[in-house]
């Protein structure tokens, strides 16, 4: 069905997604598996205590604020347009179809990144946790033959796909499981380090202090906002509770709800967690101490034995799980971003078919899957280095989308800001607040990445190669854009989906009431 037949009245449409098939439990455990606590902790607790110290836990904290404001924005727009493009459609809404189609496009990228880089950590952790439980150490190094490391990540790709592609109640099933798993051992290991630090039996017994949730106590500025920016990655995913809203038991009001709630459960989780470790191992160099940089690419790998003793294989096997679990769930958002996209004529038509035995984006989700799959193969084949420069290009792009999502809903909701107190808050100040703290960060990341030395230290004419992959992504973006503009320009002449904002929006559907409660007042006074 083309998209002049779909909206030919400039408005958002459904586009045969299974309703009715995602409750709020459900939202909020896709969007805790999108994030992925024990794997994403794993990779950010390290780095972040080497550059705050014992301020970790108030840099997290920090970290959490812009996310919950801009979750705030992207609640609102969600009750007042829940379309499963989300961050395409709403941008589309408020500022037109040209900034609309890169802010999906910054969503797309973002994800397709994190697809190939979560296939890698499973299939990091696949050989780590074989080599355990073999005693086997040789088993571990097969992650390091590069065929052997991409066939077993295109094989865990090709599994999620299969269970992506199917309804979604089979993905909610799976994904109970799974995230109860890893949260069970995760909150487990925080609390046995609680627990051995009241006992005496932590190897580096550490008091909490005060100053570790004071973010003006960290060294300076840039200390502050390189904290901040790795924090950012720690938090990047709830909004995948937003893209299932199409297929919520309430569209408009379940999966915002499930949005904040997933951002409240998670630095729940990471404060436990986190302030567990450091009152159990403290902020060393040396031996388990959070601040060595022996450990830090692999904190938990580290404190198992000391924290768990004979059950450390379960912290190993909660981040394997961690890390597979996201990899299926995170196919939600970017399949569902490529089904709005091609539904209303900004991408290629076929994007937005439905599976009409499974009522899924099936063949966007394959797209993504082959997309994912070709970004790990070449760069895992060109150079290891280039492929860990990409995940550093994600600060960038969650920034931008994140951002410029949360100044949509500012401006669509312009009119009604000073309506209500409420209004003022949720429209204007949260998001408001929200997406310029993003957008500063997005500025600093820019301008530091411009450093050789930044990521993994290569660079390009002098130019460090994470600015010039974030630029080459949003390039690439933008030709693909005036491809698709030569191919089907209605679209982007707001033929499709039409510029608007929520003022005008009620006066539509009150206009419409009125004429059908005349309509039916005709019709009682002719019987």
């Amino acid at each position: 069905m083309s998209a002049a037949t779909t909206s030919s009245g400039g408005g958002l449409s459904k586009k045969g997604l299974a309703e009715g098939s995602v409750g709020l439990l459900g939202a909020i455990i896709i969007g805790v598996s999108c994030i992925a606590p024990p794997y994403t902790l794993t990779g950010a607790l390290g780095p972040t205590a080497s550059e705050v110290g014992e301020q970790v836990p108030a840099i997290f904290l920090v970290g959490f604020i812009p996310m919950l404001l801009v979750a705030f924005g992207y609640r609102e727009l969600n009750a007042a347009m829940p379309d499963s493009g989300t961050s395409f459609t709403w941008g589309t809404r408020a500022f037109g179809p040209w900034i609309g189609w890169m802010n999906g496009w910054g969503l797309i990228v973002a994800t397709v990144v994190v697809l190939s880089n979560l296939a890698a950590i499973a299939v990091d952790f696949f050989y780590l946790l074989l080599a355990q439980v073999t005693r086997n150490s040789a088993i571990a190094d097969l992650s390091d033959n590069v065929w052997v490391n991409t066939l077993t990540c295109l094989v865990f790709i090709t599994l999620a796909t299969w269970i992506a592609y199917r309804d979604m109640q089979t993905t909610q099933k799976l994904q109970y499981w799974l995230v109860g798993f890893q949260l069970t051992v995760f909150l487990g290991f925080g609390a046995v380090a609680i627990y051995r630090y009241f006992t005496g039996t932590a190897v580096n017994p550490t008091p909490v202090k005060l100053e570790w949730f004071n973010p003006f106590a960290v060294d300076s500025l840039g200390t502050f906002v390189a904290g901040v920016s790795l924090s950012l990655f720690i938090y990047w995913g709830w909004d995948v509770s937003l893209t299932v809203n199409e297929e919520a038991d309430d569209a408009s009001s379940t999966p915002g709800r499930a949005a904040v709630l997933t951002v409240m459960t998670i630095v729940s989780v990471y404060m436990f967690v986190t302030i567990g470790s450091m009152m159990f191992a403290g902020l060393g160099e040396d031996g388990i101490g959070l601040g060595n940089p022996a450990i830090q690419d692999n904190v938990f790998f580290a404190l198992a034995r000391p924290v768990l003793g004979p059950f450390a294989i379960l912290l190993s096997t909660a981040v394997l799980v961690s890390s597979a679990a996201s990899l299926q769930s995170t196919f939600v958002s970017p399949a569902r971003t490529l089904l709005s996209m091609g539904y209303y004529g900004a991408m290629p038509e076929k994007l937005g078919e439905i599976s009409p035995r499974f009522l899924t984006p099936g063949r966007a989700t394959v797209v993504s899957a082959v997309a994912a799959s070709t970004f790990y193969t070449l760069l895992r084949f060109v150079s290891t280095s280039v492929l860990w420069d990409t995940v550093q290009t994600l600060g960038a792009m969650i920034a931008f989308y994140y951002g410029l999502t949360a100044f949509a809903a500012v401006w669509y909701f312009r009119g009604k800001w000073f309506s209500s107190v409420r209004n003022f808050f949720f429209t204007l100040v949260s998001p408001g607040l929200g997406g310029l703290i993003l957008f500063l960060l997005l500025g600093l990341t820019l301008k530091d990445s411009l450093n050789p030395e930044y990521g993994s230290g290569s660079q390009v004419f002098g130019v460090g190669l994470v600015f010039v992959l974030t630029l080459a992504l949003i390039l690439l973006g933008v030709v693909l854009m005036l491809v698709q503009y030569v191919r089907a320009p209605a679209f982007f002449r707001g033929e499709v989906i039409a510029r608007s904002d929520a003022v005008t929006e009620e006066l539509k559907v009150a206009t419409v009431l009125e004429e059908g409660d005349g309509e039916a007042s005709q019709l009682r006074a002719a019987s």
